[in-house]
């Protein structure tokens, strides 16, 4: 077990009708004027941004609205939301949606804190000073964004998907009602379930000793989520099953998942470069290339996935190669049963070897960096992982 700092801010507000709240948390958090961020006509339709919109102006907080962030959120309209933002005097940014819209409106409150280019922090050549604070009300389980320090944006100019994490970032509150999300269709249902499995196998997948109860909290998370997904497809209305699959997403990303251990992130990785090309779910992606990902690293401590294997399905078998494998394909045959691919060719995606020879080197920056700690993955291991995938 590895020294930690464990850092978890943000407020959370959780239960039916809690986005009612959003003026008094605004008042809270000192809020002169609010860009409302949210995405298409989802937030419109069900009523959701009606109100918000009323609980603000029942607390007398100012605001100005920027909608049309799309999955996998463009760095365009983060520059739209800094102008506007800079213009009008904005002061705090209120994210009302699933993960692109937070992820956008952080780059945005990054933006309005810092005289550099923001995608500069993205591409990893400054770190950010400090950050404007953000506000979150969720309508989808998925990201973890309402309470992680991290932000994912993708550049059009070459189709660049990068992360960024700075703790500034962080909301300062984060609204959680489960009843919003019965609408949402089961393919987004079942995307966000990967992603939150992801955000904890991700730290699950570590080289060192992680501590007994980190491993236990990660392995409830991922079988909450194996569970309840499975009930929420079957009845999108489930109060219950949208409720441990909301809360359960912000403790899959909050870090608590990790603690004395060192997360991997290799498959995040790789799916953003594959996400960035194609612009695809990011949940899928992640399922399509998180089993040629595990049966090309498994060797390197066959003994961890052997240990998932048991954690995770039973699976009980003295050989560890036997076990490691045999919990690979177990997870496969999860994400089937919840219609996410296991192979990019799943989503209609061939690839050329053109494409992956690409996407190799824009994963490696041309070559000269690697990825991942479990193990490190460098331009050819990439080139055979997505081969693997394909």
């Amino acid at each position: 077990m590895i020294n930690f700092t464990y850092y978890a801010p943000t407020k959370v507000l959780f239960g039916k009708d809690t986005e009612t709240e959003t003026g008094r948390l605004l008042t809270e958090a000192r809020a002169s004027k609010v860009l409302v961020h949210y995405g298409g006509g989802s937030v419109i339709r069900n009523g959701l941004l009606d109100r918000v919109k009323t609980s603000m102006e029942k607390a007398g907080i100012d605001y100005v609205l920027l909608g049309g962030v799309k999955p996998n959120p463009r760095l365009s309209l983060v520059y739209d939301g800094i102008e506007l933002s800079k213009n009008e005097g904005v002061d705090f940014i209120l994210a009302v949606g699933g993960g692109s819209v937070i992820d956008s409106a952080k780059a945005i409150a990054l933006g309005i804190r810092n005289d550099e280019d923001v995608w500069d922090f993205y591409e990893g050549k400054r770190t950010a000073k400090n950050c404007a604070p953000v506000g979150t009300i969720l309508t989808i389980a998925a990201a973890g964004s309402e309470m992680s320090n991290g932000s994912v944006i993708t550049k059009e100019d070459g189709w660049l998907k990068r992360p960024y994490g700075n703790n500034s970032m962080r909301p300062v509150f984060s609204i959680l009602n489960p009843e919003i999300t019965y609408t949402l269709p089961s393919y987004q249902t079942s995307c966000g379930a990967v992603d939150m499995m992801m955000h904890t196998m991700e730290r699950y997948f570590t080289t060192e000793e992680a501590m007994e109860i980190t491993d236990g909290l990660a392995s409830a998370v991922i079988k909450n989520v194996m569970n309840n997904a499975s009930v929420a497809l079957k009845n999108p209305k489930n109060y219950e099953a949208r409720a441990e699959l909301m809360w359960t997403s912000s403790i899959a990303h909050n870090d608590i998942t990790g603690c004395g251990g060192i997360g991997d992130w290799s498959t995040h990785n790789i799916e953003h470069e594959l996400g960035g090309m194609f612009d695809i779910a990011h949940g899928a992606g992640l399922a399509a290339v998180w089993s040629s990902w595990a049966r090309y690293v498994y060797k390197t401590k066959p003994s961890r996935f052997a240990k998932f294997a048991k954690d995770i399905f039973n699976i009980d078998d003295n050989d560890e190669d036997a076990a490691a494998l045999a919990g690979i394909e177990a997870m496969e045959e999860f994400f089937h049963s919840i219609d996410m691919p296991s192979s990019i060719g799943e989503m209609n995606i061939n690839l050329t070897d053109d494409q992956i020879e690409e996407l190799a080197d824009k994963g490696t920056n041309g070559g000269t960096d690697s990825m991942g700690n479990f193990r490190k993955l460098y331009k050819q291991d990439l080139v055979e992982i997505f081969r693997m995938a394909r």
